[in-house]
């Protein structure tokens, strides 16, 4: 799994507290019951106890295959390759996921012609790239471990555990919140949870969330938009299994012949990246204001199409000049994607101006000629709306 793309597998996790905080909010009606048959639970009962499922931000011992799937309806997006985080916008992709509890992680990302590997166990990671042969020993220097634990994702990162919590937090006054009847979902007896927005001004008609009957943890996240009769983004298991898996899952020998590197993690270069990148993130969300609330939120920042087409900088997260997972943002020219995307674009005007209006079945975004980009999940309307409040 290249680092990269494991940071787009997922979205920030947000706080257990944000679930609890939806506990009271909205109508809840009592379970209905079905087949698999499960306890009846209200959707009240059931965002406690998925709060407290992931309170501790992890998930019991478990294996599995996680699947993600996107159909957003955007244009042909441009051959970016599988690594390429831009890829995940569209069509499906595989994880497979080891946890044994605390520090015991291996994860796995299959593709047509290789597989990379991350396997962590205790203060030991390996990261091995099946496609170059490569095997990476990850070092801690100093007290790396103490500040960073690892420098891999956690098991909600690459699970529906993260995407449902950030879902959650949106299940205020906002949302209606029901039940409904009881699924299979990887083989699991699961509830569901169903989240609509009461705002019009939305692309969200629902969101359906399946919580395993037995350990209540999110088995699977599917993002409905409005007119669709299938998800236009899902995450969830297609196996899992609830048991702590075998040791020897978390051990790696490099295969003979391969070729051996070590990364180092730590040391006074990683405070100070660390600080930079603080820095530069605070100045960021000093330009970037939102506009409404809720569901019909809109994003608003400055930007222009020279910002979208530039290239990122390359910055290490711990700070070396090297790094050993490939892929990520490297070899993408986002210029290929913005400009597929822009061919599609309708212009606008109105009185705040005019611009460029982007939407799929999600999102719809406003490149504006005075250099802003506004980003929601609503109609153009609501997004016009927006542009007009400075």
């Amino acid at each position: 799994m290249r680092r990269g793309t494991f940071v787009r597998w997922g979205v920030p996790i947000a706080a257990a507290a944000v679930i609890a905080g939806a506990i009271g909010a909205g109508p809840v009606i009592a379970a209905v019951s079905g087949e698999p048959v499960l306890p009846e639970r209200t959707a009240q009962q059931l965002l406690a106890d998925a709060a407290a499922a992931t309170k501790d931000k992890a998930p019991p011992p478990m294996s599995g295959t996680v699947q993600q799937t996107a159909s957003l309806g955007l244009p042909a997006l441009p051959d970016m390759g599988g690594a390429s985080p831009l890829s995940l916008l569209s069509g499906s992709h595989e994880v497979k996921v080891w946890y044994g509890g605390g520090d015991k992680m291996r994860v796995a990302m299959p593709t047509q012609f290789d597989e990379s590997n991350l396997i962590v166990n205790g203060d030991q990671a390996w990261y091995w790239d099946s496609g170059d042969n490569t095997a990476t020993k990850i070092k801690m220097a100093g007290d790396a471990g103490a500040r960073h634990a690892t420098p891999t994702p956690g098991p909600a990162d690459v699970t529906p555990q993260q995407v449902a919590e950030k879902l959650l937090a949106k299940a205020g006054e906002h949302t209606a919140i029901r039940v409904t009847n009881n699924a299979q979902v990887a083989g699991r007896s699961a509830y569901q949870l169903v989240l609509a927005p009461k705002d019009e001004g939305s692309l969200v008609q629902e969101v359906r969330l399946a919580l395993d009957g037995e350990t209540y943890v999110p088995l699977q996240v599917q993002v409905y938009a409005k007119g669709s009769a299938e998800p236009a983004f899902q995450v969830g298991f297609t196996q899992v299994t609830f048991t702590p898996p075998a040791a020897e899952n978390f051990t790696f020998t490099p295969p003979a012949g391969a070729k051996v590197k070590e990364q180092t993690i730590g040391g006074d270069n990683t405070e100070q990246q660390a600080d930079k990148a603080k820095e530069s993130a605070e100045k960021r969300a000093e330009g970037v204001k939102v506009v409404g609330s809720g569901w019909t939120s809109v994003a608003v920042l400055p930007a222009s199409l020279e910002d979208l087409t530039a290239k990122p900088e390359q910055t290490p997260a711990d700070g070396q000049s090297h790094k050993p997972w490939k892929g990520g943002a490297e070899g993408t020219d986002p210029s290929a994607l913005i400009d597929n995307v822009l061919k599609s674009a309708t212009p606008v005007s109105g009185t705040w101006g005019s611009g460029k209006l982007i939407k799929t079945k999600l999102v719809t975004a406003l490149l504006t000629d005075d250099g802003r980009l506004l980003v929601g999940a609503v109609t153009p309307e609501e997004i016009t709306k927006a542009a007009g409040t400075k």
